[in-house]
């Protein structure tokens, strides 16, 4: 009888496979037939070249507190096996699997989207947040350099500016970060998942350590930039048991303010977590994701408003009390929906200035 052959996870990356993406008109199953060898695929990165209509994304959802985000990058090359982003690679008819993390694409004319968009009359400054649904610091940010030319302009522009990310690439950047702190235009959330470097290894392959992401927040807050930390996803019996102690380290190394996020699968992110757990956590998965149906109405995610990045249930409930009182016993601040940016700074380059 054949069967589905399985592979192992290269090292450096986050899954072997690559499911067809919802949009495919046909599917494609693999099968053991007997001479299959269990050789896990390589595959190097590739890198394509967008021209971008537009740049700044606009969101209309409760549950975060932006209206724009910019992202230079899709896909993304750090790997994460649980990243809700996974899904959007069907768009480009590429699988949310192995495509995500090794079929990128780069908005090469990002720098001049950014500011004919900031340029338009009438335009009417918010903060926007660089590098949500990819890592605007993953890997290949080293070469492109499309994150840096977005804080440029951002900075000429004394425009406001959240940056999220789990890179330790973003201290390159101090010299734009440091001015448009002084100006109040920029806060930076650095995304703290686990404090186990082997955890961080099979589940984060090519994000920076935990110990880099401390000092990440240690540099940035030295700095005068400030930081918060964002433990997401928290993943019932994998990383759930850490959330104080991460809460702790944050608060020490700088973070002034906290978050969190329940694991979230949407669409084929759901396959490719189970298929992740059934390798590195065989005994406890099905206890993983008995939890997280219990916290999503039955389903492997609940996708609703207002329910979508907290869950609901006895475990979502304990989850957010363990919060709460971890950040109040810290002296975590609450977080200011505008991220404590100042929006009356914006000048564009070139606009005249009133008479009254």
């Amino acid at each position: 009888m054949s069967h589905k052959p399985h592979l192992s996870t290269p090292r450096g990356r986050g899954t072997a496979i690559n499911p067809d993406n919802r949009f495919a008109p046909t599917r494609c199953e693999a099968y053991d037939d007997g001479w299959e060898q269990d050789v896990p695929p390589t595959r190097a990165t590739e890198i394509r070249s967008e021209t971008a209509k537009s740049v700044l994304t606009r969101n209309q959802s409760p549950d975060v507190g932006f209206d724009r985000s910019v992202n230079p990058y899709r896909g993304c090359e750090h790997g994460c096996i649980y990243c809700f982003a996974r899904p959007s690679h069907a768009y480009w008819d590429m699988s949310p699997g192995i495509d995500f993390e090794t079929r990128l694409i780069a908005k090469t004319n990002l720098a001049e989207r950014l500011e004919q968009e900031l340029s338009k009359p009438g335009y009417v400054p918010q903060p926007i947040a660089l590098g949500v649904n990819t890592d605007a610091y993953q890997p290949i940010e080293r070469e492109q350099q499309l994150t840096r030319q977005a804080l440029e302009i951002l900075l000429r522009f004394k425009h406001p500016v959240h940056i999220i990310t789990k890179g330790s690439l973003v201290l390159r950047d101090l010299d734009l970060l440091v001015p448009l702190a002084e100006q109040k235009l920029v806060s930076v959330s650095v995304s703290l998942t686990t404090l186990d470097d082997e955890l961080k290894r099979i589940m984060e392959p090519r994000a920076a350590s935990p110990s880099a992401r401390l000092r990440v927040l240690r540099t940035l807050h030295e700095a005068g930039v400030p930081v918060s930390v964002m433990c997401a996803p928290m993943i019932p019996m994998i990383n759930d048991m850490e959330l104080e102690r991460m809460l702790e380290v944050a608060r020490e190394a700088g973070a002034r303010s906290a978050g969190y996020v329940l694991l979230r699968l949407p669409h084929e992110v759901a396959t490719l977590f189970d298929e992740w757990l059934q390798e590195h956590f065989p005994l406890r998965a099905a206890h993983v994701m008995s939890l997280v149906r219990q916290s999503r109405g039955g389903k492997d995610y609940d996708s609703r408003f207002g329910s979508r990045m907290r869950g609901e249930g006895q475990f979502a409930q304990l989850l957010a009390q363990r919060f709460q009182l971890a950040c109040r016993c810290l002296g975590y601040n609450r977080r200011d929906q505008n991220y404590g940016l100042d929006c009356t700074r914006f000048a564009p380059p070139g606009q005249q200035m009133s008479l009254i």
